[in-house]
């Protein structure tokens, strides 16, 4: 058994892109979407792979799934090189028991695609993925029964997926990319889009299996609190660059990130003085107050509940697209 399930090597990718300078004249320039990254996710990891958009993270998820080739770098999945080159030149049986053996290890969602059958009943999309894969019949039930169970999807079966809304459609992708019971599961933005309550499904169902299944994840979103909830490592890429791999806590610690406490109080007062946060924003009785987004809000509530009336508050997360600004900045100028 393999101790890292997913290998990547000063991996890069670069696409040949032509722009247009002038009348019938086009330039053709390089667009490095992938800049020799390296880093390893160990079997039953959770990892977050995030970034502003553009960064590269879809175009590693494809690689790591085989839709692209690499323009350079080693990558392995399962000890399988997903690449399509790679399976071209197999030796072992070919292409196509290449593809099937790596298809059989890796789960894939794509939170702005669909794998279902856009016309069909839901179950049916799970039917003919019950043959594609080849699945015993008894597994299939199993693993069927369970995500129809955890994900809330037995009042949906008979419903065409076009008439499915965006949180009911991912449920049922998710399911889909289990069925086969994959080792490693790619998750390319599973709650864009979705509501809280459909979030809170999802991320409960992920947390179970990783916990009882041992399922590698490899998350990529714009939402910290999929992050937050879900996995204990972060990785950080942004043009096309590794930039940062460890801890959520250290990622904020080195980016200098702030949260926000949004405190309702219930009287106009003068901006509350308190230490480990500042004052920001006033409107009337709700202050913003700024504060590390290393440090725990607990105690700052408890320092402001003690000394002002207060009514109602909340916290906010730190933008990540701001953090990792910083951090890129900060990165070229040193």
């Amino acid at each position: 058994m393999e101790a890292d399930l997913i290998e990547l090597d000063g991996v890069e990718k670069v696409f040949d892109v032509r722009k247009k300078t002038g009348f019938l004249r086009r330039a053709k320039h390089e667009v490095r979407a992938v800049d020799g990254i390296s880093f390893t996710v160990s079997r039953g990891e959770m990892v977050g792979y995030i970034g502003p958009n553009g960064a590269g993270k879809s175009t590693t998820i494809k690689m790591l799934t085989g839709i692209l080739t690499p323009s350079g770098g080693r990558l392995r999945v399962a000890g399988i090189d997903p690449s399509p080159s790679s399976r071209l030149r197999s030796s072992r049986g070919g292409p196509t028991r290449e593809r099937t053996r790596l298809a059989q290890r890796i789960g894939v969602v794509f939170g702005q695609r669909t794998t279902l059958w856009w016309d069909l009943p839901l179950i049916d999309s799970y039917r003919l993925m019950h043959r594609m894969y080849r699945i015993p019949d008894a597994r299939y039930k199993e693993n069927l029964d369970r995500c129809v169970e955890l994900l809330e999807l037995d009042a949906l079966l008979d419903v065409p997926v076009r008439q499915l809304s965006l949180g009911q459609r991912m449920r049922g992708d998710i399911a889909a990319a289990l069925l086969h019971d994959p080792e490693v599961l790619y998750l390319d933005e599973p709650t864009i889009g979705l509501d809280v309550i459909s979030k809170a499904k999802v991320r409960e169902f992920l947390r179970d299996l990783n916990a009882e299944s041992g399922t590698t994840v490899l998350l990529t979103t714009h939402d910290l609190t999929d992050i937050e909830q879900l996995c204990k490592r972060v990785m950080v890429i942004d043009h096309g660059r590794l930039m940062y791999d460890g801890a959520l806590a250290g990622l904020h610690e080195v980016g200098e990130s702030e949260r926000t406490l949004v405190v309702d109080l219930e009287r106009e007062l003068l901006p509350i003085e308190v230490d480990g946060a500042r004052v920001v924003k006033v409107e009337g009785p709700r202050q913003w107050l700024a504060f590390p987004a290393a440090e725990s809000a607990a105690p700052l509530v408890a320092r402001i509940a003690a000394e002002y009336p207060l009514a109602d508050l909340s916290v906010r997360e730190p933008d990540i697209e701001a953090v990792i600004a910083k951090m890129y900045a900060e990165k070229v100028t040193s």
